[in-house]
């Protein structure tokens, strides 16, 4: 590889063998690394997978340094592929049809993870730009889905919780809500007593990488068991990007 060859390219998995690639990574962190499981989960051979793999596409980071090695994967699902199948993935947590009324075109993104050896580098800032390449193909208007928290101690949780409820709520017109009888209340300490860095400190990475953007999170938060993990939906409206964030998101390099 020459010297001036890029280290990182971004492409949508054209196969069967490159969405595998993609579950292999998704099984490291979120199985091995995070705790997770699920009925799909193929132990055996090392995947994380679920009955929605087949309708999303698959967009994938490699590290050309180490012979093409798969090191980022995002998932995405257009309104198209979720009437294939049946709905959104999110929708078995949160109710979108303050999403689905907006008449606007949707995305909804997941599955997001970067190899441990990559966090806080570039990954994630070439993740996001083949994303963004994706949306202005597809002319996407608004981008959900669901990002999480480790545990599922929501007392633990409290201070970042109650920091995305009382400041980073979504507008009427965009607030999704966590499903009736799933329902976990964000606002759990009052506005005046959070400690602003304390809990910024404890939201994770993606998820500031949202709020940076403009993001802002949907209505009550969902405790899910089997990932052991405490989910938020995150929506951001592309036509709210400022110019500043419009060249963050969506500037130089690629494939």
């Amino acid at each position: 590889m020459s010297t001036d060859a890029p280290r990182f390219r971004v492409a949508l998995a054209r196969d069967a063998a490159e969405v595998e690639a993609a579950q292999r990574l998704r099984y490291e962190v979120f199985v091995e690394e995070l705790g997770g499981d699920g009925p799909l989960v193929d132990h055996a051979a090392r995947l994380e997978r679920d009955r929605f793999d087949p309708v999303f596409d698959h967009l994938i980071l490699r590290d050309m340094s180490r012979g093409g090695a798969v090191v980022g994967v995002y998932r995405l699902l257009r309104a198209e592929g979720a009437a294939r199948a049946g709905q959104f993935y999110s929708e078995d947590e949160y109710d979108l049809a303050a999403l689905r009324a907006s008449g606007r075109r949707l995305l909804e993104l997941g599955r997001s993870c970067v190899a441990r050896p990559y966090r806080g580098g570039e990954a994630l800032y070439h993740l996001w730009q083949g994303l963004a390449r994706y949306v202005e193909r597809h002319e996407i208007e608004v981008l959900f889905g669901v990002a999480s928290f480790h545990g599922t101690d929501v007392e633990a949780l409290a201070q970042p919780l109650s920091l995305l409820h009382h400041r980073h709520l979504a507008p009427t017109a965009l607030r999704v809500r966590a499903r009736e009888g799933h329902f976990q209340r964000m606002d759990l300490v009052p506005e005046a007593e959070i400690d602003r860095a304390v809990a910024m400190r404890a939201v994770p990475p993606l998820i500031k990488a949202y709020l940076r953007m403009g993001g802002c999170v949907g209505e009550g938060a969902y405790v899910d068991h089997a990932f052991n993990t405490t989910d938020v939906c995150l929506v951001m409206d592309t036509a709210r990007l400022s110019a500043r964030q419009r060249a963050l998101y969506g500037g130089g390099g690629g494939e």
